[in-house]
């Protein structure tokens, strides 16, 4: 009898512990789902609304248990995410589309911004000489890596200056320190990065902004449209399987989105970490003021702005050029969860 009990009571433990795990039983006081999202490039302005919404207790209002890792860059983000160490990316959604070219079904569930947040930056001693994209002739261009949104649209700058891949170089650069220095030494005579690393540039005077894409005007004169960037992208099958815990993320993140239009960049660079600002909170509420425009406040994919992607990756990425009519734009997003957000 005493080993029927023991085993009761096993059983009794373990099934508690099971539905501890469940996202349904979340918030009633259970253990809450955990959810790994790789970000590329955490600390980077263009996508703060991740870590702001874990920051704000927003995750976990919602049940889950997010853990938001970080990859210098979006091109190694989507690599943890195709090799299933990750549920989710927030990166670029153009990395959607060309990665369906190479039969991979990856779809944003949440669009939380309509332009890049980047700028071409020129270093300082350039900048007489370098003054828009027809001026790349010759030079050394910086990109966070090779196959990368920013290489993409470098490429696609250049392009639309009349250029070729041949008349100038492309330099990993990276993003933060490394970028700065790779513009400092002359590693770099110009580059595309984001907030804060464009603020520190320009606030030392080592840096002037060349190209401004961090809002919807800016975009439009650069690219002639909107860029949807900024999203969190997922595996499909992961999203059909998993769709009360997607719900959940894009309930969280659409609330913040809201909160960014109803606060100023001063209170948004408050509640970011304190090493974000690295040691001066002044110059990254600026960096904050000088990107905040870019989210869209409501989490939609503008569907234009899809269809530009695409005719730039089809142009100029390797994975996309001759397979743009394969391409099928409806599944790389979906609004049907952040439409149920309540309001």
């Amino acid at each position: 009898m005493r080993k029927l009990l023991a085993v009761a009571g096993i059983l009794a433990i373990a099934l508690t512990g099971c539905r501890g795990t469940s996202p349904d039983d979340a918030g009633s006081g259970a253990a809450p789902a955990t959810v790994k999202i790789m970000v590329g490039g955490i600390d980077k302005v263009i996508y703060l609304p991740a870590k702001l919404t874990e920051q704000l207790g927003g995750f976990r209002a919602e049940g889950l248990d997010v853990q938001l890792l970080t990859e210098p860059s979006g091109a190694t983000a989507e690599n943890v995410l195709i090799a299933g160490d990750v549920q989710g990316v927030v990166g670029f959604y153009d990395h959607t589309v060309d990665l369906q070219s190479k039969g991979k079904c990856i779809t944003s569930v949440v669009q939380m911004a309509d332009v890049p947040g980047e700028v071409e930056i020129v270093a300082a001693a350039q900048a007489a000489s370098l003054r828009g994209p027809a001026d790349f002739r010759g030079r050394k261009l910086g990109v966070t890596s090779p196959g990368s949104s920013t290489d993409f649209l470098t490429q696609y700058l250049a392009t639309k200056a009349g250029l070729t891949g041949a008349d100038y170089t492309t330099v990993k650069a990276g993003a933060g320190q490394t970028f700065i220095a790779a513009l400092d030494n002359g590693g770099i005579d110009a580059g595309m990065t984001t907030d804060p690393t464009a603020a520190k540039l320009v606030s030392t005077g080592k840096g002037k902004v060349l190209l401004d894409m961090r809002t919807e005007a800016g975009t439009e004169a650069a690219l002639g449209g909107l860029y949807p960037a900024s999203s969190l992208y997922m595996d499909c099958a992961w999203v059909q399987d998993h769709r009360d815990q997607v719900q959940k993320l894009a309930n969280a993140l659409v609330k913040t989105l809201r909160w960014i239009k109803g606060h100023s960049a001063a209170e948004i660079a408050a509640k970011m970490p304190r090493e974000y600002a690295a040691g001066d909170p002044q110059l990254y509420a600026q960096a904050v003021h000088d990107s905040i425009g870019m989210f869209n406040g409501d989490g939609l994919m503008k569907p234009d702005g899809a269809r530009n992607v695409l005719d730039v990756l089809s142009q100029f990425s390797p994975n996309v050029k001759g397979k743009k009519d394969q391409i099928d734009l409806a599944k790389t997003y979906t609004t049907a969860f952040v439409a149920k957000v309540p309001a």
